[in-house]
């Protein structure tokens, strides 16, 4: 009874102040109406497909056992889990689980071609005379459906250029050829620049190992390459380089004697191919993301000027931080491009976790919009009211 008591004077009064009651109906559309990151996916690495009215998307752990797991959303917000889809031990399998990082299976992206789908990524090679550390290769996997179960095309990765490579990248160009970007692993990689005299003067490292971002075709049924990699990106050699600066920051800080150059995704805008890519250290706070642009697939790439695109927010009282290795995918109404990418909180700590913001192309110039913590407005055409 003094329940329905409270509720009767709760409606009373909000019939009585109409404004009031319009505020809060407004605030209630408006909170249907927005989305805010992190999304509640703790994906490295995270890469979303669509296909058939649905996203997918693919990424490093989310609790995957020796392989890769997926999620579904109709609208880029809300996710649903669907268990793991690859796992390293089918029929083809090739990698060795039991190898440094549980076998490194890393950075998975997945590929509808002729109604099969394709799952290339990264993991350790059980072939291993030397007993490298890092033996990371890279393998394609195909299954029926976007949710799998993916089985290997072979027993074997997809090629091995004589040094361990990671984040496989495909792009598909309008005149039937596909191209596979991937990143040489900076293990056993010393590179001579003035970066690394500046820190060997300073007595902090000896060296400083490189990884960088290599393209090859792709032959049309994916069981190999055609042709010899093309090197594409790698850190600047001097200061000088206007890009030195926030590509050397794992070193500059201390962080690490490394610099990456890894992580790509290539896409086409009009006749210029623009490239991606992740620099630093991927477990540290300088993550970020920068771009090339070339007029081939396969080079020469020109970095742009306004790099990096995407880098931490902390520095200006945010709490993001880590912000890299991103995919792109666009809204249900095909109008709003997004970026989609790993990131940390202060909440978070050393989880990785998914962040979507809007990115855009205009006039050559790439901008992503983000890291944001905000609420912002649902992808443009997603329905008020439809969850996944």
């Amino acid at each position: 009874m003094k329940n329905t008591l409270l509720l009767f004077c709760f409606f009373t009064s909000l019939s009585m102040y109409p404004a009031l009651a319009q505020t809060i109906t407004q605030r209630v559309a408006a909170a249907k109406a927005t989305y805010t990151n992190p999304l509640k996916v703790q994906f490295g690495d995270p890469y979303v497909l669509r296909t058939g009215g649905m996203y997918y998307m693919y990424g490093t752990g989310a609790g995957a056992d020796k392989g890769f797991a997926a999620y579904s959303s109709t609208d880029l917000v809300n996710w649903k889990r669907e268990g793991q889809v690859y796992f390293h031990n089918n029929k083809n399998g090739w990698s060795d689980p039991k190898a440094s990082w549980d076998g490194a299976y890393w950075a998975p992206e997945v590929y509808e071609v002729k109604g099969k789908f394709y799952l290339f990524y990264s993991a350790q090679w059980k072939e291993n005379p030397n007993k490298e550390v890092e033996n990371f290769k890279i393998g394609v996997a195909v299954a029926d459906k976007p949710t799998g179960p993916f089985v290997d095309l072979a027993n074997k990765p997809v090629f091995d250029p004589g040094y361990p490579v990671i984040d496989a990248n495909v792009f598909f160009d309008t005149n039937g050829k596909a191209y596979l970007y991937y990143s040489r692993a900076a293990y056993k990689h010393p590179v001579e620049s003035e970066i690394a005299d500046w820190a060997q003067k300073k007595g902090w490292y000896q060296e400083i190992e490189e990884s960088w971002v290599y393209g090859v075709e792709l032959k049309p049924d994916f069981s190999g390459v055609i042709g010899e990699p093309v090197l594409l990106l790698r850190p600047p050699v001097t200061l000088s380089d206007k890009q030195a600066e926030w590509e050397s920051r794992s070193v500059t800080s201390k962080e690490v004697n490394r610099r990456w150059t890894e992580g790509s995704v290539t896409f086409k805008k009009g006749n210029t191919y623009y490239i991606m890519y992740s620099a630093n250290y991927f477990g540290g706070q300088h993550y970020a993301v920068g771009y090339a642009t070339s007029s081939s697939p396969l080079g020469p790439f020109k970095k742009a000027a306004n790099n990096p695109v995407l880098q931490k927010n902390s520095a200006k009282g945010g709490t993001v931080t880590g912000t890299g290795h991103n995919s792109i995918t666009y809204s249900p109404d095909g109008k709003e491009m997004f970026c989609v990418y790993h990131g940390r909180t202060t909440k978070t700590g050393d989880e990785r976790v998914v962040f979507i913001d809007r990115m855009e192309v205009k006039d050559g110039i790439l901008k992503v919009y983000g890291p944001t913590t905000t609420p912002q407005k649902l992808p443009s055409g997603v329905k008020i009211g439809s969850k996944k």
